[in-house]
């Protein structure tokens, strides 16, 4: 006779009894046969939760999509304003080149017009003096001489022109009038011109108004 006591195993049962010996609780047993009824309606079931999975997960995509398109939008936007901004500051720079040389052009072939224009618009300002002291390129003398008389005769200034050779850039001048002077510099005068283009671009800076408007 052996002397190993024998071993017990626990068991559990998922049945519970109340006190009389009935059953309190029962799990269902799982079903193992199903009508055709039900194998068509857990597959219409099973293919609505499938559909339904895929409609979120095509929304979902579709929302990253548009993150990213939307990020895509604001990044070349940024690079569409920084192409356009620096289309107009080339083309300002090509306009004052063109500019420059259809002025020096002008200038170079009628050096008197500036001077006879400026006289005339300081006819108010010089009515009174006896005489102005213009100073020119030495080889605009002659004829800027008998361009300010004509000038002064056209606007009824009775004093005296006189005009003097000196070392500046053809159609330069300098009107001195004791009280007061005038002068032009055609190079001074485009260098101006282009530092106040460069100040507004640079102002103006990435927030123009667009070069092709919105309504065209």
């Amino acid at each position: 006779m052996s002397d190993t006591a024998p071993q017990m195993r626990r068991f559990s049962f998922d049945t519970a009894f109340d006190d009389a010996g009935g059953i309190a609780y029962q799990p269902p047993r799982p079903k193992r046969s199903f009508t055709p009824e039900e194998v068509e309606a857990i597959r219409a079931e099973a293919y609505a939760e499938g559909e339904r999975s895929a409609v979120a997960q095509a929304e979902a995509a579709a929302a990253q999509a548009l993150q990213g398109i939307a990020a895509a939008s604001h990044s070349a936007l940024g690079a569409l304003a920084a192409v356009a901004h620096e289309h107009r500051t080339g083309s300002a720079e090509l306009a004052l080149a063109c500019a420059g040389k259809i002025a020096d052009a002008a200038l170079a072939q009628f050096p008197e017009a500036v001077i006879a224009a400026a006289l005339t618009a300081l006819a108010r300002e010089v009515e009174a003096q006896p005489k102005l002291l213009v100073r020119a390129a030495p080889e605009l003398v002659e004829r800027l001489q008998a361009t300010l008389e004509q000038t002064a005769a056209a606007i009824g200034f009775p004093g005296q022109i006189l005009v003097r050779g000196d070392a500046l850039a053809p159609a330069a001048f300098v009107i001195d009038w004791g009280d007061g002077r005038a002068a032009f510099d055609p190079a001074a005068a485009q260098a101006r011109v282009a530092e106040a283009v460069a100040a507004a671009l640079a102002a103006e800076g990435l927030h123009a108004e667009p070069l092709i408007p919105a309504d065209s």
